[in-house]
């Protein structure tokens, strides 16, 4: 039996998106076994978080204005790094940590 485990900020779907999101993810799974008689065993756990349990970067999660903080890090750390480093060694030349 798979158990697809879905972990969400809390509030940000409805039920009724829960749901559909459920029923989703279960036709996915079907699809990839390949018979129909796998719907029957698949099982879909969302869980709801409260916010003061997500952090991103480090830093408590503040719903929308976490997320464009974290995509302007993002986007200057892009800017800063020349090239395109592909190995482990390349990206720590190119973005070393920040004490």
């Amino acid at each position: 039996m798979p158990v697809v485990n879905v972990k969400l900020v809390e509030g940000v779907f409805t039920p009724e998106e829960k749901h559909a999101m459920a029923k989703a993810l279960t036709n996915v799974m079907v699809k990839f076994e390949g018979s129909e008689a796998f719907r029957e065993v698949v099982w879909v756990l969302i869980e709801e978080l409260h916010t003061d349990g997500w952090h991103i970067g480090g830093r408590p999660f503040e719903g929308p204005k976490s997320l464009m903080t974290t995509l302007s890090k993002y986007k200057d750390v892009v800017e800063t790094i020349g090239g395109t480093p592909t190995t482990r060694k390349e990206w720590a030349a190119a973005a070393p940590v920040l004490g």
